[in-house]
C-alpha cells in the first residue's frame, strides 16, 4: 500500500514538474527507483523509521530542490502559518529562509528579541540549542525555534568575516508588528520607518505624510526599507505610487498568462515632487525591493546603503487533500526597467556600508542614516 502511495505521489510530482524524460518509460523507471529505495531504507536502515515523517521530508526536498522559497507545509505548520498572519505571534522576531542546508536570515524585525540580541541579516543559524540545523527543512528549523513566551534559546550563527561561531541567547517574546514609525529629524526632512508590508502599512503610511505634510514646512522625505523582509505585493504598489506620478511599478512573468501581470502609478505625487532618500541594505527584500527599485528606476529616488537580498519571486500557497499545501514560486518580478530583482537585489545609488562595530538603525552609529541627511543638508 505504501508503494503504490508512493509511486502516485511520484508519478504526481513527476508529471507537475514536466520533467523532460525521453519516454514514458523513463519515468516510471524512476519511480521504480524511488520505491525500491524507500524499501531498502525501511528494511536496512539502523533505526526504525517513521514512513509519514521520511514521505514529508521526500516531498519537502523535491520542492526545495526548486528554489529556497518553495517548500511543504505539513497540516499543523499550515494551520500555525495561518495564525501567524493574524499579527502577533510568539518567537524570535526573524524572517528566514533555507540556504546550502541552514536557516539563513533574510532580516530581523526591529524591536524584537533577534534585533536586540545583535542577530543580522545574512546570518546563518547553524544550530538551535544542541541541534544541528544541517539536513532539517525550514518548518523544522523554525519549530524548533519556536516556545514558550519568556523562554530562552541558545542560536549558534555563521556570519561573514567572522572565524568563530557566535553564540546568541534570545528570550522569545510576543511579536506584535508595528509597521510604520515616523519622525521629523533637522527639522524639516521627514523620516519614514517601514518595517514589514502588513495589510494596513500603505494607509499608516499615507496618513502620517499628511500629518507631516500639514504641520511642517518639508523640504525632503527618508524612506528607511532597511531589514525589510517584504510582505504583500498590493501595500508595496500601493506605497510607490504616493510617489510617483505616472509609469509602470512592477510587473510578473510566469508560465501561465494569469501570471503575467503589470501595475502602474496613478496620477498624483502626495509628496509634491519632494526630494526622497530610499535606505536600503542586505535585509531588504521582496516588497522592500519592489518599491525600492521602482522609484529608483523612475529616477524619483536616491537609493542610499547596500545592495538587496534579490527575493524577486512571487510564491503562491496551494492548498492540499490533506489539509497541508505547498508554497510554489510561480512567478518572478521584473522592475520598470525589464530586470529581476531574483538573486541580485537593488544596487543602491551611492553605496554606504553599515559600521558594524557598533551599528543600529536610528542612532547616532547609524553612518547609512547619518550621511543620508548631510546630503539633503548640503
Amino acid at each position: 500500500m505504501i508503494k503504490k502511495i508512493l509511486y502516485l505521489i511520484v508519478f504526481i510530482n513527476i508529471f507537475f514538474l514536466k520533467t523532460s524524460y525521453s519516454s514514458e518509460k523513463d519515468i516510471y523507471k524512476k519511480i521504480d527507483l524511488f520505491g525500491e529505495v524507500l524499501e531498502k531504507i525501511n528494511e536496512e536502515y539502523v533505526d526504525e523509521i517513521n514512513q509519514s515523517e521520511s514521505m514529508d521530508a521526500a516531498i519537502n526536498g523535491l520542492l526545495q530542490s526548486l528554489d529556497p522559497y518553495s517548500g511543504y507545509m505539513s497540516p499543523k505548520t499550515f494551520d500555525e502559518m495561518q495564525t501567524d498572519t493574524s499579527g502577533e505571534f510568539g518567537g524570535l522576531g526573524i524572517e528566514v529562509t533555507m540556504e546550502a542546508g541552514v536557516v539563513k536570515v533574510i532580516s530581523p524585525i526591529d524591536d524584537t528579541p533577534a534585533s536586540r540580541a545583535g542577530i543580522k541579516a545574512g546570518d546563518y543559524i547553524v544550530k538551535i540549542e544542541n541541534t544541528q540545523v544541517q539536513g532539517k527543512s525550514l518548518s523544522e528549523a523554525v519549530d524548533l525555534m519556536r516556545g514558550p513566551v519568556g523562554s530562552s534559546i541558545e542560536l549558534t550563527v555563521r556570519r561573514s568575516g567572522e572565524k568563530k561561531a557566535l553564540i546568541f541567547n534570545v528570550t522569545r517574546e510576543i511579536i506584535e508588528i508595528k509597521s510604520v514609525k515616523v519622525d521629523l529629524l533637522k527639522k524639516n526632512i521627514g523620516y519614514l520607518r517601514l518595517t514589514s508590508f502588513n495589510e494596513n502599512s500603505a494607509e499608516q503610511i499615507e496618513k502620517e505624510i499628511k500629518k507631516l505634510e500639514n504641520k511642517n514646512e518639508l523640504k525632503a522625505y527618508i524612506l528607511d526599507l532597511r531589514n525589510n523582509p517584504g510582505g504583500l505585493l498590493s501595500q508595496a504598489i500601493k506605497i510607490s505610487d504616493f510617489f510617483l506620478e505616472d509609469g509602470e511599478i512592477v510587473s510578473t512573468k510566469g508560465r501561465r498568462s494569469s501570471e503575467n501581470r503589470k501595475w502602474f502609478a496613478k496620477k498624483g505625487d502626495i509628496t509634491d515632487g519632494k526630494t526622497l532618500i530610499v535606505l536600503i541594505n542586505y535585509g531588504s527584500a521582496s516588497a522592500s525591493e519592489i518599491v525600492a527599485g521602482a522609484l529608483k528606476d523612475h529616477k524619483r529616488a536616491i537609493l542610499l546603503g547596500a545592495n538587496s537580498y534579490g527575493k524577486g519571486s512571487v510564491q503562491s500557497i496551494i492548498p492540499l487533500k490533506n489539509k497541508g499545501a505547498i508554497r510554489l514560486t510561480v512567478a518572478k518580478y521584473y522592475l520598470p526597467s525589464g530586470k529581476s530583482i531574483s538573486e541580485v537585489g537593488v544596487s543602491p545609488d551611492i553605496e554606504i556600508e553599515e559600521d558594524l562595530d557598533d551599528f543600529k538603525i536610528k542612532t547616532e552609529t547609524d553612518n547609512q542614516l547619518n550621511y543620508a541627511l548631510k546630503l539633503l543638508s548640503s
